[in-house]
């Protein structure tokens, strides 16, 4: 059994530290209508009260759920937002992307960072990621785009126990019970693109990542091929997103 009590405490902990070293007392959120976002919101509310900038950032392809959960959040919490709609910026260049949905959703992850960062800049805060351990193993995010922060909380918490976190912290049930989604585009599902749940994932992450079991043991334990495969897969060719640019060493003589 976790205790959520005392993770609550070192998040809240991390985040006023975290600020602190940077110089300033305030961040910035994006605030989606997710799992991911409502715990993070709800931590930083606690963590710097009014000291705190949450964006929402629909677009015309966001779900009609993901704005009115999020406001849910800001209801309950009493958390102070901003609306800006990205559709403009993303209709800008949509023209140049032949209807591709991937780059679409894409284009639009890094359009709602740089308005997060244009917030930043605007308040003297940091912008506070909201992306989790599972989607970081996995390569599951948009670089430059969700992926961008200054710091995460919740990068060491795998997706299937944010429930029972988000249960402990109040988010409302709407956002509880819904699919998880990137709402990148209309119906999109991250379970559905992946091809497996995030508690199936998971399984297998804590497995091969925090327990260090081999392929082989998994598979005679009875996990399935196919996943692991998918997993290690995903784990290798997205780990370029979770690093800092490579720089060239150059021989100056």
């Amino acid at each position: 059994m976790m205790e959520w009590k005392y993770i609550k405490e070192q998040l809240i902990t991390f985040l006023k530290d975290e600020v602190s070293k940077a110089g300033l007392n305030r961040v910035t959120v994006g605030l989606s209508g997710g799992l991911d976002s409502a715990i993070v919101a709800i931590l930083c509310k606690e963590a710097f009260g009014e000291n705190m900038s949450c964006v929402l950032m629909p677009s015309h392809y966001s779900s009609a759920g993901s704005i009115k959960h999020a406001l849910e959040v800001c209801e309950k919490f009493d958390i102070e937002h901003e609306i800006i709609e990205i559709a403009p910026m993303v209709n800008a260049h949509e023209k140049f992307m032949d209807g591709d949905k991937l780059r679409i959703g894409n284009f639009s992850a890094r359009m709602r960072m740089s308005v997060l960062y244009d917030v930043s800049a605007r308040d003297n805060s940091l912008v506070v990621g909201t992306s989790n351990k599972s989607e970081i193993l996995l390569g599951y995010g948009t670089i430059f785009g969700d992926i961008a922060c200054a710091i995460n909380p919740i990068g060491e918490m795998y997706k299937s126990d944010e429930y029972e976190f988000g249960k402990f912290l109040g988010v409302p049930d709407s956002i509880l019970e819904k699919r998880p989604s990137a709402d990148l585009w209309e119906g999109q599902s991250d379970e559905d693109e992946l091809g497996y749940s995030y508690k199936q994932m998971d399984e297998v992450l804590k497995k091969l990542v925090d327990e260090g079991i081999s392929k082989e043991e998994l598979i005679k334990n009875g996990i399935d091929n196919e996943l692991i495969d998918m997993i290690t897969y995903r784990m290798k060719a997205n780990a370029f997103k979770g690093k800092l640019p490579t720089i060239a060493k150059i021989k100056w003589s």
